[in-house]
Formats: C-alpha cells, sequence, structure tokens
C-alpha cells in the first residue's frame, strides 16, 4: 500500500510506519521528531474513498446512478468498498488498502446477546437492537435496487448481509467528516490516515483542503521518535465509541446518556404545544443528551414544561416564558416527571452500577472483552442518570418548599387581572395568593379582589419604582446609619419582606428625616387601603425601630422618640 501511495503523492510515509501497540492494537508509529503543528501526513485528492469518486468509476457509477432512491453517503462508500474487494483485477491501489483494513470489527453490532445484555438499559443497548433491525432493512433495499439488479457487478457471495455490516462498520471507524466553506459536508476514507488511532490528550490536528481536496495530518503534540501517533475524533462517549469505533475509555469524562423525549400527536392540545417546541428549537421527538457536566440541561426542562401546559396556560403563553419556570404546579409537575422517570430508567439497567464496579474490579470481564466494554457504557450512562436525577431532585425541593412557604400558591402564577404569565410580578401583600404584573392591573382589580374573611380589599404592593424621596418629611433627623437597620428590618417584620413600607423606612433614613407623611400619600403608596390599617404597621415599625437591637452589633439601635403620627 505504501508504494502505491506514494506514487499517488503522499507525503511524509518515509517518517511514519505501520506497527502494533499493546492497548490500541495497530496504529502508526514515528520515525523522527515532530513539534506540535507540524505536518505529518498528507494523502492527496486522487486516492480518498469519497461518493463522488464512486460516480465518477466507470463500471460502479452507472449503478449507483440506476439505483432510486439515490443510496446514502454511507451505503455508497460501503458498496464502493465491497465492488473494490470483490474485483479480481484493476483496482490495485484501493485493493491494497482493503486489504490493508481489519478482518472484523467489535462494534456493538457484532455482540453477541450475552455480551449486549451487560449493558442492558443503556442507550447503547436500545439503539444497537434498532440498529440491527435497520441494517437488515437496507440491505434487503440494496438487494432489490442494485445489487439483484446488476449480479455481474455484485455476486451474491462478495455482498451478503455480513459482508455490508463489515463494509458499513468501515465506513463507521474510519471515515472523516468535514463541513465546506459552503456549508455542505463530506464524508471520506484517507488510505494509511484512516489507521491512526484516537487520544483525548492531542488536539484536533486532521483537516481537509476544499480547494485541493487533499487530506492532511498535523501533530496534535510534541513527538518523539518511537512515539505513537495520534488524531483526537472529538468529545465523544463511551456509547457512541462503542458503537461506532469499537473501543471505550475508562472513565471517559464525556459520557453521556441519550435521553428521548416524544409527545403522541394523539394528546391534547398538541397542534398547539408543536408550535411552541418549534419556536423554542425542539420538536415534539426530541432526543437531547445528559453529560456529566450537564445532566439536566435546560432544553430537558423546556420540552417538558410545553408538554405539560394546561389549556388555560396554552391561551396566554409566550415561548420566551417556558425558558424559565411558568408557573409552579406546571414546574412541579415536571419536576416529579423527571425524577420518577429517572428512578425507572435506572431499575431497568441490568446490572446496577455498584454490581458492575465489583465485577470489573474482580475481572469478572475479561478487560478489553466486548462484556467489559459494554460494562464501561452501563457504568458511564449510569452515573449520568444518577446526577440527572440528583439534580432534578433538588429542584423539585426547592419549588416544593418555595411553594409550601407561600401556601402552595395555586392556581399558577399569573397576572389576576390580565392573565399574562410571564413576569415579573408583585404578591399580594394580604392573601399572599394572587400576583399582578403592573401597578395599573392592581388598581383596576382592586373592587374584584377581597382577602379571605375580610369584606375589605387586599393590601396592594405599590410600584416598586416609586420615588419615596418626593414624600413631605417631618424635619426630625435620625442619629443613626441606615444600613443595618434596613437588614434587620428585612429580617424581622412579621410583613413580605417585599412590602412598601420599609421602601419608606429607607428612604427617609436615607434623608436623614423622620417617618410621616400625609394620610392622603400613606393611602396612595398602600393602593388605597384604608388608614387605619396603615396606622397600625406604622406602629409596628416604631416598636422595631426603638426597641430591638441592632443585628450586627448586639446593641439598641438608637432609635428613640420615634414619630409615626399620620397628619392630616
Amino acid at each position: 500500500m505504501e508504494s502505491w501511495l506514494k506514487e499517488s503523492g503522499a507525503v511524509g510515509l518515509n517518517d511514519l510506519e505501520l506497527a502494533d501497540f499493546q492497548v490500541t492494537g495497530r496504529g502508526i508509529r514515528s520515525l523522527q521528531y515532530y513539534k506540535e503543528g507540524e505536518t505529518v501526513l498528507t494523502i492527496p485528492s486522487g486516492i480518498l474513498w469519497t461518493v463522488e469518486h464512486a460516480y465518477a468509476d466507470p463500471l460502479l457509477g452507472p449503478a449507483l446512478r440506476f439505483a432510486q432512491p439515490p443510496l446514502t453517503v454511507e451505503d455508497t462508500l460501503a458498496t464502493y468498498i465491497l465492488f473494490v474487494r470483490s474485483r479480481k483485477s484493476g483496482y490495485n491501489g484501493l485493493r491494497s488498502h482493503v486489504t490493508a483494513l481489519p478482518t472484523s470489527y467489535s462494534s456493538s453490532i457484532f455482540f453477541t446477546e450475552n455480551d449486549l445484555e451487560v449493558c442492558a438499559g443503556t442507550s447503547l443497548y436500545t439503539i444497537t437492537k434498532q440498529l440491527k433491525r435497520q441494517i437488515e432493512e437496507d440491505y434487503a433495499g440494496l438487494v432489490a435496487r442494485i445489487f439483484g439488479q446488476h449480479r455481474d457487478l455484485f455476486p451474491h457471495d462478495k455482498f451478503t448481509i455480513e459482508d455490508y455490516k463489515w463494509a458499513l462498520s468501515t465506513v463507521w471507524s474510519r471515515g472523516m467528516d468535514f463541513v465546506l466553506p459552503d456549508g455542505n459536508s463530506i464524508r471520506l476514507l484517507a488510505p494509511f490516515a484512516d489507521m491512526l488511532n484516537h487520544s483525548s490528550e492531542v488536539k484536533q490536528c486532521h483537516a481537509y483542503d476544499a480547494l485541493s481536496g487533499n487530506l492532511s495530518v498535523l501533530a496534535g503534540k510534541d513527538y518523539k521518535v518511537g512515539d505513537q501517533v495520534f488524531i483526537n475524533y472529538g468529545p465523544l462517549p463511551n456509547n457512541r465509541l462503542l458503537r461506532l469505533y469499537g473501543f471505550v475509555l475508562s472513565s471517559n469524562p464525556n459520557d453521556s446518556y441519550d435521553l428521548v423525549l416524544s409527545t403522541h400527536p394523539a394528546a391534547p392540545f398538541w397542534e398547539q404545544k408543536q408550535k411552541l417546541w418549534i419556536s423554542a428549537g425542539l420538536d415534539s421527538t426530541c432526543t437531547i443528551s445528559l453529560t456529566l457536566t450537564d445532566p439536566l440541561p435546560k432544553n430537558v426542562l423546556r420540552y417538558l414544561r410545553i408538554q405539560r401546559l394546561d389549556e388555560s396556560d396554552l391561551s396566554v403563553i409566550q415561548v420566551d416564558a417556558t425558558d424559565g419556570i411558568i408557573n409552579e404546579s406546571n414546574e412541579v409537575e415536571v419536576l416529579q416527571v423527571l425524577v420518577d422517570s429517572f428512578c425507572g430508567l435506572l431499575k431497568n439497567f441490568g446490572t446496577q452500577l455498584e454490581m458492575l464496579e465489583e465485577q470489573l474490579a474482580a475481572s469478572v470481564h475479561p478487560p478489553g472483552g466486548n462484556a467489559w466494554a459494554a460494562a464501561h457504557v452501563s457504568l458511564g450512562e449510569q452515573r449520568v442518570l444518577r446526577l440527572a436525577r440528583k439534580r432534578a431532585e433538588d429542584l423539585l425541593a426547592a419549588a416544593e418548599s418555595g411553594r409550601g412557604r407561600r401556601g402552595d400558591l395555586s392556581p399558577p402564577a399569573r397576572c389576576a387581572k390580565c392573565d399574562k404569565v410571564s413576569g415579573p410580578f408583585m404578591l399580594c401583600g394580604r392573601c399572599k395568593a394572587v400576583n399582578y404584573c403592573t401597578r395599573a392591573c392592581q388598581v383596576a382589580h382592586y373592587k374584584e379582589h377581597k382577602a379571605p374573611g375580610s369584606e375589605e380589599g387586599a393590601f396592594f404592593h405599590p410600584q416598586r419604582d416609586v420615588d419615596l424621596s418626593t414624600l413631605i418629611p417631618s424635619t426630625y433627623a435620625c442619629s443613626r446609619p441606615h444600613s443595618r437597620l434596613l437588614c434587620y428590618a428585612n429580617s424581622l417584620c412579621s410583613f413580605n419582606a417585599d412590602f412598601s413600607v420599609l421602601e419608606w423606612v429607607e428612604t427617609a433614613l436615607k434623608n436623614n428625616v423622620h417617618i410621616r407623611h400625609p394620610k392622603e400619600e400613606v393611602g396612595r403608596l398602600a393602593g388605597n387601603k384604608k388608614v387605619a390599617n396603615i396606622e397600625h404597621v406604622l406602629e409596628d415599625l416604631k416598636q422595631l425601630l426603638e426597641t430591638k437591637e441592632d443585628p450586627q452589633s448586639d446593641e439598641p439601635t438608637g432609635y428613640t422618640g420615634i414619630e409615626v403620627a399620620l397628619s392630616e
């Protein structure tokens, strides 16, 4: 193969050689020193395996063009490889490359049932089962569309389903994918360069030149004579490494679990929810990767928030609102579903994490074998799912705790006047059960809203940005700084911490004045609440200011002689 590559214009072969390594098996060894970034190998365009070259072949090309519908990229390349391998003459260069390829692969589609059962419950287990069935269907389609139509080109004994599986695994494990400047992509196989093994310790170091069509490999780190030269396949989890390349990494930091979220079109309000999913960059069926660093991605929550919307929510919901908590009942339901789902997924694993760790430590599964690799996939996915469950449990506890402190707020958070569901909201200070999006909605809803057990209207929060410095103060001067007082007042006041009187106190103290305002001014800021109740609140503040201790110094606040009477 090397002489053919050199004759075809490959550069760098004199300083590299194929070799067998203890851990990785066959790979490429350096015969000289390389500095990181230095070009190691260049394979010219004319000898790459590509779809374009397959269609340009004088024998294979017409048969490919005859097939309808056209073959996929993977099937085209797999057919090209099998076609060259089957030829008794010609194609000497390409056949020398095929001869150098492995005769068998260890990707998961070749696992026995016993080996695959070791990773039962994993996404790899499910995908592999599906992939085996899909391969059978795709092979039958190829026989009907192209193999059976041209038996002179595709003899049956050279194009069996086992041959097809081998060729597919060749494409999966040795193919390289690149995005072109025009946005299109290309998949190719590069002779000799496809012998380079993966290492996460080197930088991305292989590149395709769209102008020349050449494939180049750079040094992803410094190499000494005798070192194995690597490329980086990317940050791939073990379930993907084993499915496509036939190996795993112990304690892979890129391990993940592919969570499939799906809603049947017959579900209530499916069409409305589908529009929201699409607007949010999702779909009614989504596969979202949970990872060790992000075990519960925002898109999982966003999808389920939309899925769990009821009719009243859908009438007013906006897409942006699904990026955060829509309302407490929706959020609690979503998080509870996630906790239950993660628990169910973890129970479905054939062997639980702790038992797998014991089995691996005791070498129950021979190191490097299929069962050993399947065990590592199961370990990684279980670790991710446990992190996801813990994250969902923590969020659920926080949501339920917050809801309990506010008396289990239900119905969902929305403006009581206009039904707006996107916040921020102001909570009713008396009943603590309804919300308003603006001061105008508070005032407009005043006559309709009554506090529980009372004939009076509920106490509304004033607008938070009221300029309190314009209030008419007395000339009484305060002798102590205000900052510690406000911190203390927020923690001790029996009323809501957002209650506007605290702002009145802060502003008054900042302006070095006393708290005394005309009745009509206090009534206006309090949402037209009866003055008698305002007097009661201010009296409580008087006691707080005069008798309580400074929380940071354990000394009395020193605010004596406070006058809280309301002027006429």
